[in-house]
């Protein structure tokens, strides 16, 4: 297997040449405003270090004042720079005005990057706490279901009704009555009654009495 030839690319060359010249220009003017030795080289560093931070911002959380009013302090601290080692201002006596930026300029940086590594962005939604779909059946019983219209009486002479079935009881509603007797009976002692294990299921009279006879 061929290994891929090494391919330069401009645009990382441009940048790579332009952030050197950008970095020299910083360190050149931090060092006219006196701040000498480890300091002049620690500006430029703090510049790039808050410019790329605002445009990291701007990338994730979307366009916000705060990150622009970042992003357009840290360019114009490097574009500043740049200009004024053009010819424009005499390094040899800088002004007044350049020393107090300058000097100033740490605390800044300082504030700019804690505002944007800790401050949330208004436009970012919070996420929709989850329902909680955890309900006992036995602490939190479901409102029992109307009572049926009571059967007509019959009237003596008339034609005897037929007699109703008795509705089926699926598996899984009398595998959870066993669980709600049992439970009944380790608590009082005692079996459960016909009433209190329709008010457990909330059921009606006839479907608790069905699943009643099926637990005897």
């Amino acid at each position: 297997m061929s290994a891929r030839p090494l391919r330069v690319d401009a645009v990382l060359v441009q940048a790579v040449i332009a952030g050197a010249l950008s970095f020299a220009h910083l360190h050149d003017l931090a060092a006219a405003a006196g701040q000498d030795g480890w300091k002049a080289w620690a500006y430029p560093i703090s510049v790039d270090l808050l410019l790329v931070a605002a445009w990291r911002r701007l990338r994730t959380d979307g366009p916000s004042r705060l990150a622009w009013c970042w992003f357009v302090i840290a360019l114009f601290a490097s574009l500043g720079a740049n200009v004024a080692t053009a010819g424009f201002l005499d390094l040899a006596d800088p002004p007044a005005l350049l020393r107090l930026g300058v000097a100033g300029w740490p605390a800044l940086a300082f504030l700019g990057g804690t505002l944007l590594a800790h401050t949330a962005n208004p436009h970012t939604p919070e996420p929709a706490p989850e329902p909680d779909f955890a309900h006992s059946a036995d602490t939190e019983p479901p409102e029992p279901a109307p009572d049926p219209e009571p059967a007509p009486v019959p009237v003596e002479g008339a034609p005897a009704l037929p007699s109703v079935a008795a509705p089926a009881v699926p598996a899984v509603l009398v595998d959870h009555a066993r669980k709600v007797a049992a439970e009944y009976r380790d608590r009082t002692g005692a079996p459960i009654d016909t009433d209190t294990l329709r008010t457990r299921l909330g059921v009606p009279p006839h479907l608790a009495d069905a699943i009643a006879a099926h637990l005897t």
